[in-house]
């Protein structure tokens, strides 16, 4: 029996991969604000500004088998450079917008009877990085909603948490739009390359599938090493 996958976000980017790495009878359903990379994909749109919009559940199925939050933020900026509502606007974006999805859709994950959510952080959660404070504090929330929510759904629902480094993304385009910038952010990592969103789409696939069927409340690093490794010596 074919799933049900919902992804907020996913007309670009990672999203826009994870796409391509699910099953190809799934019926994909995407809830963002434009549809413009989803031209020749079978799927479903609906338009949905996860910040101002209440997703219309009448357009959702009875039961979604995965879930993924796929919004984000990359505010890198000194501390003292960072007004308290900056720090609103991040947690806003990672944060809220996925309590309030999960919240709506809840009924429709614990219908499945083992549907599977994968949420994002970043690597800077774990590895205490400058100029990280904002986006590190919402993503770190996002972490510890993963865990919890992991514990009070199972056995039905499973929750596990992506962190990655910096990925090739037009998110992060700003800080690698050109050659020199892709090959320092590379030599900052143990693998010497940054991720692409088919490295992240394809760890995606696999917490959506039941080939991850007993793993629940992890926080998974995918980051060319940068969070376990110290090669530099």
């Amino acid at each position: 029996m074919s799933k049900t996958y919902l992804l907020i976000g996913g007309s670009y980017g990672i999203g826009n991969d994870i796409i391509d790495q699910l099953p190809a009878d799934a019926d994909i359903i995407i809830a963002s604000r434009t549809n413009d990379g989803l031209v020749g994909k079978q799927v479903k749109h609906i338009h949905f500004n996860v910040l101002e919009d209440t997703l219309p559940l009448d357009q959702l199925p009875s039961k979604i088998d995965g879930f993924v939050y796929c919004p984000g933020s990359i505010n890198l900026r000194p501390f003292k450079g960072l007004k308290p509502e900056a720090f609103t606007n991040d947690f806003e974006i990672n944060v809220m917008g996925a309590v309030r999805t999960l919240q709506q859709i809840q009924p429709l994950l614990v219908a499945s009877g083992q549907a599977s959510v994968v949420l994002f952080s970043t690597v800077a959660v774990q590895t205490g990085m400058p100029f990280h404070a904002s986006v590190a504090a919402s993503k770190g929330a996002i972490e510890g909603l993963g865990r919890s929510l992991a514990a009070e759904w199972a056995p039905k629902v499973r929750v596990n948490v992506i962190a990655p480094s910096i990925t090739d993304t037009p998110l992060a385009n700003r800080f690698l739009n050109n050659d020199i910038k892709k090959e320092k952010a590379a030599q900052r990592h143990p693998l010497k390359r940054i991720g692409t969103t088919t490295d992240v789409a394809q760890l995606a696939a696999f917490l959506l599938s039941e080939k991850s069927s007993w793993m629940t409340g992890q926080v998974l690093g995918l980051d060319g090493g940068m969070s376990s490794l110290n090669v530099s010596g």
